[in-house]
C-alpha cells in the first residue's frame, strides 16, 4: 500500500493547471501543492519519514522514532519513566522557575516508586553486578540476557534466600555462558566476581538443579576460537585443532579430562605443527591451566594419536 502510494505521488511531475513543475509536500496538511498557482494535486499523503540509516551513534539517536526496547537486564524491563535531570519541557523550552520545584519533587518520588519492595531491590543489585561482570568479561548480549532471566526465575522461586546476592548473580552468569555455547571457566568468572570458585560451583549446583536447567558439559571445541584468537593465531591452526580434538573424541581420550586442558594441549600440537609455535606457558596462561596439564596431555595425545612431533 505504502509503495503504491509513493509511486503514486512520484508520477506527478508536473502541475496539470499552469505546468510548473515546482511541486512541493505539505506534510503538515498531508498534501501535494503546487508552488505556482497553489493547485492542490493530492491529498492524505503519507508521510515516509526521515532516512533511516545511520552511521554513528549520534545519527543513531536522532533518527529514533521509538525508546529504548524491553530488556531483562532492568530490574523493571526498561518500561519505566524516567525524569531527567536537565530543567526543559518535551519541546526542549526551559521550565520556569516557579515549577522547578515541583519537577524536583517529582524527579524524587519517580526514584522512590522505580524500587518499590525488597524483591525489586534485590533485582536492582543482582542486575547491576551481572552487567558489571559480563562488562569487564566482554559477554555478549544474548548472555547478559539469559543470565537476567536465570536469576530473575531463582528470585521468583525464592532461592536466593540465605545465600548473597553476587554467588547467585554469578552462579547465573556462569550457568548463561554454558546454555550459551559461550564458555568461562570458573577459574575466569572467580577472578572478576571476587568470590571462591568453591562457593559459586556449590551455588551453581543448587541453582541448576531447583530451576532444571538442562546443561550439557562444556566441550574443548568451544573454547578454541577464543584461545586463537589471544594467542593470534591463524584460521589454520584452528583448523587443525578441531581435527585433533574431534578424533580424541573419537578414541574416547577426552572422557574424563578437563576440557581447558584438552583445548590446550590440542591447540599447541596444532599451533608446532602449522609452524606458528606457541610455548607452553604462553598457551597455559591463556587457557589458565598449569604447564603440567598441557604436558600430560600433549604426551597422551601424541601417543595414541600417532603424532610425530618432539617435545
Amino acid at each position: 500500500m505504502v509503495k503504491k502510494e509513493k509511486q503514486k505521488i512520484e508520477e506527478i511531475v508536473q502541475c496539470p493547471e499552469c505546468g510548473s513543475k515546482h511541486l512541493s509536500k505539505d506534510y503538515s496538511r498531508a498534501e501535494l501543492v503546487c508552488r505556482n498557482c497553489g493547485l492542490v494535486l493530492d491529498e492524505d499523503i503519507i508521510d515516509h519519514g526521515p532516512e533511516w540509516r545511520a552511521f554513528d551513534s549520534e545519527q543513531r539517536e536522532k533518527r529514533a522514532r521509538t525508546g529504548a526496547p524491553m530488556t531483562y537486564t532492568i530490574h523493571d524491563k526498561g518500561l519505566s519513566t524516567v525524569i531527567g535531570w536537565k530543567n526543559r519541557d518535551s519541546y526542549g523550552k526551559a521550565i520556569p522557575t516557579r515549577n522547578r520545584a515541583q519537577i524536583y519533587r517529582l524527579r524524587k518520588w519517580e526514584r522512590r516508586i522505580r524500587i518499590s519492595n525488597a524483591t525489586e531491590r534485590n533485582l536492582a543489585i543482582a542486575l547491576s553486578e551481572l552487567d558489571r561482570m559480563a562488562s569487564g568479561m566482554g559477554l555478549p548480549r544474548t548472555v547478559r540476557e539469559t543470565a537476567a532471566m536465570i536469576y530473575r526465575k531463582a528470585a521468583l522461586k525464592k532461592l536466593v534466600r540465605g545465600r548473597s546476592i553476587e554467588g547467585v548473580a554469578t552462579a547465573a552468569l556462569y550457568a548463561a555462558c554454558r546454555q550459551c555455547h559461550v564458555p568461562r571457566t570458573l577459574d575466569e568468572i572467580s577472578n572478576i566476581a571476587h568470590i571462591s570458585r568453591k562457593e559459586i560451583g556449590r551455588t551453581y549446583r543448587y541453582v541448576s538443579r531447583e530451576l532444571r536447567l538442562k546443561l550439557l558439559p562444556t566441550s574443548p571445541e568451544d573454547y578454541i576460537s577464543r584461545f586463537c584468537s589471544e594467542l593470534k593465531l591463524s584460521g589454520d591452526v584452528r583448523t587443525k585443532t578441531v581435527e585433533i580434538l574431534r578424533e580424541a573424541a573419537h578414541r574416547e581420550l577426552t572422557s574424563g579430562r578437563g576440557p581447558t586442558g584438552m583445548a590446550a594441549a590440542s591447540l599447541y600440537i596444532a599451533s608446532v605443527l602449522c609452524g606458528e609455535r606457541r610455548t607452553q606457558r604462553e598457551v597455559a596462561d591463556v587457557a589458565g591451566v598449569t604447564e603440567v596439564t598441557i604436558r600430560n596431555r600433549y604426551k597422551e595425545l601424541t601417543k595414541k594419536l600417532d603424532i610425530g612431533i618432539a617435545l
